[in-house]
């Protein structure tokens, strides 16, 4: 492998256990295992621990908001159609963590970090911070707009939806892990869209 391909390798690997076992129990020792490939390779391309975390949680966020705004903000797609988008959406994550569906395992790298956010640095800590102000205004403009369509019921904020939805988004991973694992956030969002949707 070249040095991009290794770099992303280890990122992949530390991702994968992040998740699994969070920053506590995630190592260098513990990567070049997995990826065998030995600890000097890892600090040579990343110098410490805190600096491989900050890279892997950017990557990750970059690439759940991008998700995520490709879901909400689809041409053509009605509130339902998003709803239903953004439960296959995490569907997938929570199945690549979890591919019986019974495991209880978790599969958000966010909802991970936030438990161990006291040994973060202070980069680390700041885009989390940061991810909740993305995913505040992400639900914003998405309900704002499903209610320039018509979709939401006369009584119902679009503001107010949109808190709702952003708050189950950034705790999906700890509804999963409650009684009823994926199901219960599946019905969480259904639950959610029929009580601010507008029926004819």
């Amino acid at each position: 492998m070249d040095e991009t391909d290794t770099r992303q390798a280890i990122k992949d690997t530390a991702l994968e256990l992040l998740v699994r076992h969070g920053y506590r129990g995630t190592s260098f020792g513990d990567i070049s295992a997995a990826l065998g490939t030995t600890r000097a390779n890892i600090h040579y391309h990343f110098g410490n621990k805190q600096a491989l975390v900050d890279e892997v949680l950017g990557d990750y966020m970059q690439a759940t908001l991008s998700g995520l705004r490709a879901v909400w903000s689809a041409q053509g797609s009605s509130l339902s159609d998003q709803v239903e988008a953004m439960i296959a959406y995490s569907r997938a994550r929570f199945s690549h963590f979890n591919p019986t569906g019974t495991e209880g395992h978790g599969w958000s790298l966010i909802s991970r970090l936030r438990q161990d956010a006291d040994l973060l640095g202070d980069r680390g800590r700041q885009m989390l911070g940061h991810f909740g102000v993305e995913l505040s205004a992400l639900f914003a403009e998405a309900l704002s707009s499903a209610g320039r369509r018509g979709e939401l019921a006369p009584n119902v904020v679009p503001a107010d939806a949109a808190l709702l939805f952003a708050v189950i988004a950034d705790n999906a991973a700890p509804i999963t892990l409650a009684e009823g694992g994926f199901e219960r956030l599946e019905r969480t969002y259904r639950s959610l869209r029929q009580m601010i949707e507008n029926r004819p």
